[in-house]
């Protein structure tokens, strides 16, 4: 017997992101005889993030689906731009940037920092899923060297002695927004 996708534990687990990724699909009325129907799959894929936070293969499955093209297809797209992921981030995001500018002025160190204090190397996921640190080669901001961004803040000219008070100040505001949700 084929799986479906709603057999998938996945599709099960998360049906209120994929009937809101199936909607936005819907609003996109994507015909599947039209050899122009991929012009919209990079923005479709970045939707698809933005609702699950990464995009897994249950999800680029669906998206495939629904445009009629192969997984290859979705995957070769996901692969080749450095913005999708295939796996999961921390609810704070932290990239630290190792392109030229920032590498001399040590970036390295400060990557590290994080690393250290966070307990999780670039690439993964704090336990409690809350951090994830990434490096990057570049954000474009070469004159405020080293960067760091943190979800959708940018840290410019960041020294070694300022990355826990940075964590701290993003555990303070995690914390507040959980108080008011709870009130």
């Amino acid at each position: 017997m084929k799986k479906t996708l709603k057999h998938c534990e996945s599709y099960q687990e998360h049906s209120k992101q994929f009937q809101e990724l199936g909607e936005y699909l819907d609003s996109l009325q994507i015909d599947q005889r039209n050899p122009r129907r991929k012009d919209t799959l990079i923005m479709t894929l970045h939707r698809a993030q933005m609702i699950f936070g990464y995009l897994p293969e249950e999800v680029q499955l669906f998206i495939a689906d629904r445009y009629g093209i192969s997984h290859a297809d979705v995957s070769g797209v996901i692969s080749f731009y450095n913005f999708f992921t295939v796996t999961p981030k921390g609810k704070i995001q932290v990239n630290v940037c190792l392109g030229t500018a920032c590498y001399v002025n040590g970036a390295d160190q400060i990557l590290a920092e994080f690393e250290r204090i966070l307990e999780i190397k670039a690439g993964q996921v704090s336990a409690d899923g809350k951090f994830s640190i990434e490096s990057l080669r570049c954000v474009g901001a070469c004159g405020l060297a080293p960067v760091v961004t943190i979800n959708s803040k940018v840290y410019g000219k960041v020294k070694v002695s300022q990355v826990r008070e940075i964590i701290e100040r993003f555990l303070t505001e995690d914390l507040e927004v959980e108080e008011v949700s709870h009130a």
